[in-house]
């Protein structure tokens, strides 16, 4: 069976481009990986061999949204480790009969210099950023060659748009990452309301971001906290170690605490305060939230394209600064609200938490809301839950395997 090489560099691109491998395993091809950046660790979720050795860098692979990420980035020697990989890659590349990219402008530019056939799903570019998507002049270059026999976009204005500029077809079909996200689990019970709250990700961004978030936690009214009538749940990600965690929080005056009902979460009191901790239960949390409060990248991708209104909060990053909070608006549409956008003299953790708790109240009633929410989801993300699948049955076929 003709193999794939799967080129990723992000936390998202290794989960679309695990689950495109996942789906060509599924139909008896031999798959490799190798990411360049972080530690591939959906690939390994799913038993895809990931090449070469690994290296997470404190800017999560993010360095180019600021100068001082550059500088950080060559002084831990990014560069060189990218290389490195572009190196072995040219090594080993003899190996399989296709290449398939997911990212932007270093995957592209590294699969185009092995000169293998390229399948290229471009999930890091979209034209909703600017109205019109400005390629940067490799990525542009590449993508009009012969060797790259597909491109799939994110979005159906992205498709529209580099059709006309490369002067060749761009296919949306969706994107891979909503596959997991939109096949109903079981939702989380008990209250008529609940709070999806989305730190991201990223060491040791993460940490950062619940400190904030925790603010924006102790400015929602009391009375909303009260006769279950609203929780608040927070998906986190198990390399914040519960010890790391209560260390953290303890420091602002919250405590840990652990349920003695094995089936209910721990979380973390203040006051009247109460946060419930999710592992391992992502998908049941954003599933059952009515609002989505984030300091994330894909996940608020994901909940957006589950219909849910977000609420950004903005922090010092690598990756969710001002400016990175900004574009994402720019890519997710209408549906993404966020106070920094808003003229106000206020305390921005007393506006948020006022803008979520009017979002609170429309989403019960505001059939303009729901709709808007329906019609950007569909538009920017894709609402299939087999997009992995279409895209590989449309990229055998185009390469007549």
């Amino acid at each position: 069976m003709p193999s794939f090489l799967i080129l990723s560099n992000g936390h998202g691109e290794d989960l679309s481009g695990s689950l495109i491998g996942q789906e060509l395993k599924l139909q008896g091809h031999k798959v490799e990986a190798m990411p360049l950046v972080g530690q591939g660790d959906f690939y390994n979720k799913f038993a895809i061999n990931v090449l070469g050795k690994l290296k997470t860098f404190t800017t999560g692979g993010l360095g180019y949204t600021s100068l001082k990420g550059r500088l950080k980035e060559v002084f831990q020697g990014q560069i060189i480790y990218l290389l490195q990989k572009i190196i072995k890659l040219l090594y080993i590349v003899k190996r399989y009969d296709c290449l398939i990219v997911v990212g932007d402008i270093v995957p592209i530019l590294a699969a185009w210099l092995t000169r293998k056939r390229v399948i290229v799903y471009l999930v890091a570019y979209s034209s909703h950023y600017e109205g019109k998507l400005r390629l940067p002049w490799p990525s542009q270059f590449c993508l009009r060659s012969s060797r790259f026999i597909t491109i799939y976009s994110r979005d159906s204005l992205t498709a529209k748009d580099l059709s006309r500029q490369l002067k060749r077809p761009v296919i949306f079909l969706g994107n891979p990452f909503m596959d997991q996200v939109v096949t109903p689990v079981e939702k989380l019970s008990g209250y008529s309301q609940r709070i999806g709250i989305l730190p991201g990700s990223r060491l040791p961004e993460v940490e950062n971001n619940i400190i904030l978030l925790l603010k924006v936690v102790v400015c929602l009214p009391h009375e909303n906290l009260l006769n279950n009538k609203l929780s608040l749940d927070m998906a986190l990600i198990n390399s914040l170690s519960d010890a790391n965690l209560s260390n953290l929080i303890n420091n602002l005056g919250w405590k840990l605490v652990y349920s003695t009902d094995k089936s209910k979460p721990s979380y973390m009191r203040f006051k009247d305060y109460r946060v419930n901790i999710y592992r391992n239960s992502f998908i049941n949390v954003l599933q059952s939230s009515d609002v989505v409060l984030a300091m994330a990248g894909t996940a608020t991708e994901q909940a957006v394209g589950l219909s849910k209104p977000v609420v950004q909060l903005s922090g010092s990053g690598p990756q969710f600064t001002v400016e990175f909070a900004e574009a994402q608006r720019r890519l997710l549409g209408p549906t993404v609200f966020c106070v920094d956008t808003m003229q106000s003299k206020k305390n921005k953790f007393e506006t948020t938490a006022e803008l979520i708790i009017d979002l609170l109240d429309r989403v019960k009633d505001d059939s303009a809301l729901k709709n808007e929410c329906n019609k950007q989801a569909l538009n920017r993300l894709g609402t299939d839950a087999s997009t992995a699948n279409k895209i590989v049955v449309d990229l055998l076929k185009s390469i007549n395997l």
